[in-house]
């Protein structure tokens, strides 16, 4: 079967952006969402800074009821919910007020947690033996197909209903996979995106591992520095993404806006063999998760305008580029535009690839290609690669028409999918 899958509606919750619009007036403007953190300094981290979504009560009692919120102690639902059903609404999609579910629409959303802070709690009351207290949501908060389950309930999907995970890589599996199931018609319309919950109990780890940067709390702005040479780790955040997928035929029947299009993708491990490790990424393996992923999507390297990458801000910035120049085999000034988000709103782990991919499609879908922030000291052995040109650090207004977007995550797994703008035919 040879369906065409298109991207129709689009929902974010980032630290720089709490919906599309504020998200792409500060992607496009290189506005920071990285900010001094109090509870993190009180806590003796070495990393005092961090990007978190700033919600307000109004905004969030329009996604849930007060019973919901009466108990509801995730922010990753929280972040989840919001950009899911925003999404669904960007899409013009309705929801189900009957009592049959959508069967031929589904969801598949990603987490690396779930309510970490509610688990906490939970641990508590049962080791003061008052497990009769837990109350009845700790179930549905700290599953972390949590947040799938509460999209689902709001909207009445009846399709596949499924979370996965697969650390920093999990957003752009999780596009790729709706999109698989869109193209083999086993669905019609699909909600994909991930989440990540927000705090020091998710980046205590991370903090503790001294790949956060230390250098920066007195300017959390310039804190994270992708590709940069003064690059001194990440900056932990949060937040959401979300994309409506369907098949282009359904898209076209309702009439729906079109963002872009899905041409295909790739994922795979490096099985942390060779150069690979649970926390560095196997190259041969990379290099083949993007090839396998311009195969896939029936085009040349060559056609590829925009590299959105996952660049963290860490020692691995330099290899990032070296596995996609090997890639593509395309270097110095032939090497397409590159750039990445991290440097404005920081490492969104679990949410990274979701929150990636809406900035990726706003980019084809807008004309324009977002700057790398705190890039201007580009780092010398990315230099001796691609040519500074190709490392925009002002905005570009452009039309570009294909963009690869990758992510790689802690286990030494891959993802890469194959966007390109969608022209009305």
């Amino acid at each position: 079967m040879d369906n065409r899958v298109v991207i129709t509606g689009l929902g974010v919750v980032a630290p720089n952006g709490n919906n599309l619009a504020e998200f792409t007036h500060a992607i496009k403007n290189g506005v920071s969402g990285i900010k001094f953190d109090e509870e993190l300094a009180a806590l003796n981290f070495s990393c005092q800074i961090s990007g978190k979504p700033m919600l307000s009560a109004e905004r969030i009692q329009n996604y849930f009821t007060e019973l919901e919120l009466k108990n509801l102690d995730s922010t990753g639902i929280l972040y989840g919910v919001i950009a899911g059903m925003d999404a669904w609404q960007d899409a013009g999609l309705a929801l189900n007020e009957s009592d049959e579910p959508f069967y031929d629409y589904g969801a598949i959303f990603g987490t690396g947690t779930s309510g970490i802070d509610k688990f906490r709690k939970a641990i508590y009351k049962i080791d003061e033996l008052q497990v009769k207290r837990l109350g009845s949501t700790v179930v549905s908060q700290t599953m972390a197909s949590g947040i799938t389950a509460y999209l689902s309930g709001k909207i009445g999907l009846g399709n596949q209903v499924t979370t996965n995970s697969s650390a920093c890589a999990t957003g752009t599996e999780s596009l790729l996979m709706a999109y698989e199931r869109i193209k083999a018609g086993q669905a019609t319309c699909m909600i994909a995106g991930s989440t990540s919950d927000s705090g020091p109990y998710i980046w205590g780890g991370f903090d503790a591992m001294k790949v956060c940067t230390y250098k920066h709390n007195h300017e959390p702005e310039k804190g994270s520095r992708p590709m940069s040479t003064s690059a001194s780790g990440f900056v932990p955040s949060s937040g959401a993404g979300a994309l409506v997928v369907e098949s282009l035929s359904h898209a076209l029947q309702r009439g729906a806006k079109i963002y872009a299009e899905v041409l295909g993708g790739n994922v795979n491990s490096g099985g942390q063999r060779g150069l690979g490790t649970m926390t560095a990424p196997n190259p041969t393996a990379v290099q083949h998760c993007i090839k396998n992923a311009i195969k896939n999507a029936q085009i040349d390297a060559k056609d590829i305008d925009l590299v959105s990458g996952h660049l963290t801000a860490t020692a691995k910035d330099a290899l990032e580029i070296e596995n996609w120049v090997k890639a593509l085999n395309r270097s110095g000034k032939d090497f397409p535009y590159i750039n990445g988000i991290k440097g404005m709103i920081g490492h969104t782990l679990s949410a990274a690839g979701s929150i990636e991919c809406v900035a990726a499609v706003m980019q084809l879908h807008k004309n324009f290609i977002m700057p790398n922030v705190n890039c201007e000291d580009l780092n010398p052995d990315i230099e001796k690669l691609i040519d500074k040109s190709c490392v925009p650090t002002q905005l570009i207004n452009q039309r570009i028409s294909v963009v690869a977007k990758a992510n790689f995550g802690f286990g030494d797994v891959n993802a890469c999918v194959i966007l390109k703008r969608y022209d009305n035919e």
